[in-house]
């Protein structure tokens, strides 16, 4: 774990801080990182069952006892 210095704007800070439901500027922080690296993977996954081939949708039906 390292530490920095950073100037941060406070508006855009408490904003973040209400959606994330954090109280301290590291909580902040530190949701704020995670949520990022999370929409990422989200979006990669996305992208990866988007490709031709690689979802099979026929298949999530038959699993689940549809047709």
């Amino acid at each position: 774990m390292s530490k920095t210095s950073v100037e941060i704007d406070r508006d855009i800070l408490d904003a973040a801080s209400t959606i994330l439901g954090t109280s301290t500027l590291r909580e902040t922080i530190d949701a704020a990182l995670h949520e990022v690296v999370d929409a990422h993977r989200r979006i990669e996954l996305v992208a990866m069952l988007a490709e031709e081939g690689r979802f099979d949708s026929d298949a999530v039906e038959r699993a689940w006892g549809g047709r």
